[in-house]
């Protein structure tokens, strides 16, 4: 395999487990919970060989895209209050609005397109979507763009 590196979005169950216990272990490093890579590999359950053979292939979705520039696309009723429940959810999560566009209602929907700063985002981006997602008037919430 030669030339430039392929990155793909797996879901966590269908990786190696020893991916995920080499995230564990770079998650407790990161918030300071151990303070050695010895203490974090033993506290995730890997030997420390393991986590030095993946630890620069390993990077949970949520950390490629912190402190980044993230595009949502929303898809929302036709109602009062609806967008501006979403924009509220960004600002009380730390989420700085660069961009708003939103097209025309059809059918009784919207789409809506917010790009946000995400570096001082209080949840991950899998939480904003799954808030967002779960708010009335809300119909999808996913990434668009990142």
């Amino acid at each position: 395999m030669n030339g430039k590196p392929k990155y793909f979005i797996v879901e966590s169950k269908a990786l190696p487990e020893v991916f995920c216990r080499v995230a564990e272990a770079k998650r407790l490093l990161d918030t300071g919970e151990a303070d050695t890579v010895n203490a974090a590999a033993a506290a995730a359950g890997i030997s420390r060989s393991a986590f030095y053979k993946y630890k620069d292939a390993v990077h949970p979705f949520n950390d490629m895209l912190h402190g980044r520039i993230v595009t949502f696309q929303i898809m929302l009723k036709d109602e009062p209050g609806v967008l501006s429940s979403m924009l509220n959810l960004f600002a009380r999560e730390g989420g700085n609005i660069l961009t708003i566009n939103q097209g025309l209602p059809v059918g009784g929907r919207a789409v809506v397109n917010i790009t946000v700063e995400t570096s001082d985002l209080k949840l991950s981006l899998e939480e904003m979507i799954a808030e967002g997602a779960g708010m009335p008037g809300v119909i999808r919430c996913e990434i668009l763009a990142g």
